[in-house]
């Protein structure tokens, strides 16, 4: 099976709580578990990291190097401020698909550039949390 790395930028750790009605009531726990069940479906293998940390999610990018095929990040606010993240992305060789909840062309103009979206091989923003289940679906097209 090959494994993908579902990585969570800050504060989705408060997803379902910080301004549900903007990134609705569904939790990250229960983001996991969709993810994980639909990635078993697919023949996937899911390696979920959520961290407020950039610090964290760059050193498990260039983990990711070793043993993943692929990854599946929403950035959060580090999409419009981390060329570190941008960095490790651009070392890493599988297809990268970068997921935002909220349509961030729709909101204020500072969350309207990012950064990861230059290394993606596809963005998927605005569709709620549905958005991660389809950058799992088309990360197991990239991946057949």
């Amino acid at each position: 099976m090959k494994t993908v790395c579902l990585l969570n930028g800050p504060n989705l750790n408060l997803l379902g709580q910080r301004q549900p009605e903007i990134y609705g009531r569904e939790t990250l726990a229960d983001v996991e578990a969709d993810c994980a069940k639909l990635a078993s479906e697919l023949g996937l293998n899911l390696r979920a990291l959520q961290s407020n940390h950039e610090g964290v999610l760059v050193d498990a990018i260039q983990a990711a190097r070793q043993d993943a095929a692929g990854i599946v990040i929403n950035p959060a606010a580090y999409s419009h401020t981390s060329v570190a993240i941008l960095d490790a992305l651009n070392a890493f060789d599988g297809p990268v698909i970068e997921v935002h909840i909220s349509n961030i062309h729709r909101r204020e103009s500072f969350r309207h550039h990012s950064h990861v979206s230059a290394r993606a091989d596809a963005v998927i923003a605005g569709l709620g949390t549905e958005g991660y289940r389809a950058a799992l679906r088309r990360m197991a097209q990239l991946l057949a």
